[in-house]
């Protein structure tokens, strides 16, 4: 009897230790990646992310977070998400747009009247029917959810009111021709130039201002290469996306995918928040170090970019006229 307990013993230890090796080879680890460093609010939604995921299926799945660009820039995370080396990425537009051209819509000047009107989009059909057309594109990627990229506003050394004040002023744009001719068009002198070069740029009065949003104007310290004054243009607001590899979703159960789309849907309200409190606490930062914020009527640099949409925005006239109607 005694015999007979130990055969049942170990066999139960047995069998133990081999459900153990199964949940173990059973478990799924997803790889996410970003350029953006810890703690930035697209890093940190995904994370959570994770977490609710891990949670969701008791440890089946679970994410590993690659912050900072250490897998690479975007052009190369892109490339390995393709392939299923990542599983899960928060990338911008930009490289997207050779494949699915529609989501270029979001590159045009003034496309949004503000971010309230951004967001509104994204949030409703036309964000999915874009997130649709990304995973049934040729790129091999899911569109999962969108995330707020901010408001690009104008940064100076002389305040600018209007198209006026920008009057033979060089502005860093990114490097982009529809960028360059916004500028260019809004009254100042666009000039393409890489963003680790704007601070070097200001200081030798090579440029006299650039554009962005205020957590990168305060990041990168330019207001202390004498951009003192930020003008509310809101002149571009892009979105950015999160996506994932159709290598590893189509691994996923149907029940998983469902999972991982809620889960994306949550991190991009996240996300949201949390860009919205970076904003708000960096508006502060700026305004303490003498930056001056000034609000204007945006009317006159919406209609002076009335050609840069035009001339870019011919192929998209029907979604943008979509976008427009959107309360």
């Amino acid at each position: 009897m005694k015999l007979h307990r130990n055969c049942l013993a170990a066999l139960a230890a047995s069998l133990s230790l081999v459900g153990l090796s199964s949940a173990a080879l059973a478990q799924t680890v997803l790889k996410a990646a970003d350029v953006h460093p810890q703690g930035y609010p697209t890093v940190v939604a995904v994370e959570d992310m994770g977490k609710k995921l891990e949670a969701a299926t008791n440890g089946r799945i679970k994410l590993q977070m690659f912050p900072g660009s250490v897998l690479g820039g975007e052009k190369e995370m892109i490339e390995q998400t393709q392939v299923g080396a990542i599983q899960i990425l928060r990338t911008s537009l930009g490289p997207v747009g050779p494949v699915v051209p529609e989501v270029n819509v979001f590159n045009m000047p003034f496309v949004f009247r503000d971010p309230k009107h951004m967001r509104a989009v994204i949030d409703g059909p036309i964000g999915q029917e874009l997130l649709d057309k990304i995973s049934a594109s040729p790129a091999k990627l899911i569109g999962l959810a969108w995330m707020d990229g901010g408001s690009r506003s104008l940064y100076t050394k002389k305040p600018v009111r209007k198209p006026e004040d920008l009057k033979g002023q060089k502005i860093r744009m990114m490097g982009n021709p529809l960028f360059v001719d916004t500028m260019n068009a809004m009254g100042g002198n666009g000039i393409s130039m890489g963003y680790g070069e704007v601070f070097t740029a200001l200081q030798t009065n090579v440029i006299d201002g650039a554009e962005n949003n205020p957590p990168s104007l305060y990041t990168a310290n330019h207001f202390k290469a004498g951009a003192k004054y930020y003008t509310q243009t809101n002149h571009l607001i892009i979105p950015e996306i999160l996506v994932m590899s159709k290598v590893a979703w189509d691994k996923l159960s149907p029940a998983d995918q469902a999972l991982v789309k809620k889960l994306a849907r949550e991190a991009q309200l996240e996300q949201r928040a949390l860009w919205d409190k970076a904003v708000a606490d960096y508006t502060a930062k700026l305004k303490a170090e003498g930056v001056e914020f000034i609000e204007i009527d945006n009317k006159p640099f919406y209609e002076s970019t009335a050609a840069v949409r035009a001339k870019y925005g011919a192929q998209y006239a029907d979604l943008m006229k979509r976008i427009a109607d959107v309360k």
